[in-house]
C-alpha cells in the first residue's frame, strides 16, 4: 500500500498542476493593445524681428599720464626753499615755484649786465655824435663822396653791435635769474622728488617727476576681428571720428563710470599680438574744473567703446545658435527646421545675425541634445505652450 502511494501521489500532484493550468489558460483575458506614442520635446520660441542694432565694443586697459617730465634745473645753485606741493602726490599749478636756488651771483650779473648795457648806450651816443660832426665837416672842407672811415660810420656801426650785445647780455642774465625759480611747467602732480632745502644741483639735475593732468589716456587693445565694427579715426581726416568711451573701475567698494572718447589710433597692429591699440581721452580726470571722483593714472579700467549702428539685423539669444552659424526654426507644423544664417557677432550672451531670417520667423532659442530637421516639437514661450514672444 505504501509502495502504491508513493507512486501515484507524484503522479496524482502533477495531473492537477496541468489541471490548474490548462483552468487559467482557458479562463484568462485577452492583452489589450496600446499605441506606444514618442515623447514630444517642448521647446521655446521667440518671433525674430529685424531690428538697427548699436555695437559695443568691450576692452581694457590702464589709465597713462599724456604727458609727464622729468623737471630740469637750468642754472646752478643751492636750493634755498621748496613748495608744498614738491612732494610725491602733490598738485602744482602751472608756473607755481616748486623749488627756489640761491640767486646771489645772478643777481650780480644782472646788475652787471646793466651797467655794461648802460656804457654801451652812451658810446653809441657819443659816436653817433662824432659822426655827425665828422659829416658837417666833410661837407664844408672836403670834395668828393668821404669814407665810411672819414664819416665814422665804421665806428657807428661797432658801437650799435657793442649795445646790442650788451642788451643779450642782460637778457641771458634776467633770464638765468628768473630761472633759479623753477616752476611747473603745466598744471599736473608730482610723481617724484629729487631735492630738498641745502641741496647744490648742477645745470642739467632732475628736481622732480612731474606729470599732467588736463587729460589722461587709455590704451585700448581691439583684436582684428571687432575693429570693423567701430567707426575709428585714420589720422587723415579733417574731422576725425571721435566714438564715445565709457570707463568703468572699481575703486574699493564703489563703482565709478568716467565718459571719455577715441582720439587716435596707434595707426600699427601689433606684430606679436595681433591687435591694434585705440587711444582714448579723459578731460580733466582730477577735477579741476568740474565734480566728480578722480581718475587716477595707473587705475585699471574697463572700456565700452561706442560702435558703428546697423539696420536690418536680428538680435538672438546665443543659445538660438547651433554650432558656428545655424538656427533651428519652427514652421506652421510644429516642426523644426534647421537654417544657415550669417552670424556678424557674438556680444556677450546676443549674437546679431545679418541674413537668412525673416521677420515673424518662430526661432527655437531652447538647447536641444539632438536636432533633427523635420522633427517634431511643442513651442512655448516662457514655459506657455501655442506662445511666442518677440525679440527684444
Amino acid at each position: 500500500m505504501r509502495k502504491t502511494l508513493r507512486f501515484v501521489l507524484p503522479i496524482l500532484v502533477l495531473a492537477l498542476g496541468v489541471g490548474a493550468a490548462r483552468a487559467l489558460i482557458m479562463t484568462r483575458k485577452p492583452a489589450e493593445k496600446r499605441e506606444i506614442s514618442a515623447a514630444i520635446p517642448l521647446v521655446e520660441t521667440m518671433r525674430a524681428k529685424s531690428t538697427s542694432h548699436q555695437f559695443v565694443v568691450k576692452s581694457q586697459g590702464t589709465v597713462v599720464p599724456r604727458t609727464e617730465i622729468d623737471l630740469i634745473s637750468e642754472v646752478t645753485g643751492k636750493v634755498i626753499r621748496v613748495s608744498p606741493q614738491l612732494a610725491s602726490g602733490g598738485m602744482a599749478r602751472k608756473g607755481e615755484p616748486l623749488a627756489v636756488l640761491e640767486s646771489t651771483d645772478y643777481r650780480a650779473a644782472v646788475a652787471q649786465a646793466k651797467a655794461a648795457l648802460a656804457q654801451a648806450t652812451l658810446r653809441l651816443a657819443q659816436e653817433e655824435a662824432q659822426a655827425q660832426v665828422a659829416r658837417e665837416e666833410w661837407e664844408r672842407l672836403g670834395e668828393g663822396e668821404a669814407s665810411d672811415l672819414t664819416n665814422r660810420n665804421l665806428f657807428v656801426d661797432e658801437a650799435r653791435a657793442s649795445k646790442q650785445a650788451a642788451e643779450a647780455n642782460l637778457a641771458q642774465a634776467e633770464k638765468n635769474l628768473s630761472r633759479t625759480s623753477i616752476r611747473a611747467p603745466f598744471d599736473g602732480r608730482v610723481r617724484a622728488k629729487f631735492v630738498d632745502v641745502g641741496q647744490f644741483v648742477a645745470a642739467g639735475t632732475p628736481v622732480a617727476k612731474l606729470f599732467a593732468i588736463d587729460f589722461v589716456e587709455v590704451r585700448l587693445p581691439l583684436p582684428g576681428d571687432v575693429i570693423a565694427f567701430v567707426n575709428l579715426p585714420s589720422g587723415y581726416e579733417e574731422n576725425p571720428p571721435q566714438p564715445e568711451v565709457k570707463l568703468f573701475s572699481d575703486f574699493g567698494d564703489e563703482s565709478q563710470v568716467f565718459t571719455a572718447s577715441v582720439h587716435r589710433t596707434e595707426g600699427e597692429i601689433d606684430a606679436q599680438s595681433r591687435v591694434l591699440n585705440v587711444v582714448a581721452r579723459v578731460e580733466d580726470p582730477y577735477r579741476l574744473k568740474s565734480e566728480g571722483p578722480f581718475l587716477k593714472v595707473g587705475q585699471f579700467v574697463n572700456a565700452e567703446i561706442e560702435g558703428r549702428r546697423i539696420d536690418n539685423v536680428f538680435v538672438l539669444p546665443r543659445s538660438a545658435i547651433r554650432g558656428r552659424d545655424q538656427v533651428c526654426i519652427i514652421d506652421d507644423e510644429d516642426r523644426l527646421r534647421l537654417r544657415t544664417v550669417d552670424v556678424l557677432r557674438f556680444e556677450g550672451d546676443r549674437a546679431i545675425v545679418k541674413s537668412g531670417l525673416e521677420d515673424g520667423d518662430r526661432v527655437c532659442v531652447s538647447p536641444l541634445e539632438t536636432s533633427v530637421d523635420g522633427m517634431k516639437v511643442r513651442p512655448t514661450a516662457n514655459g506657455t505652450p501655442e506662445t511666442e514672444k518677440e525679440l527684444p
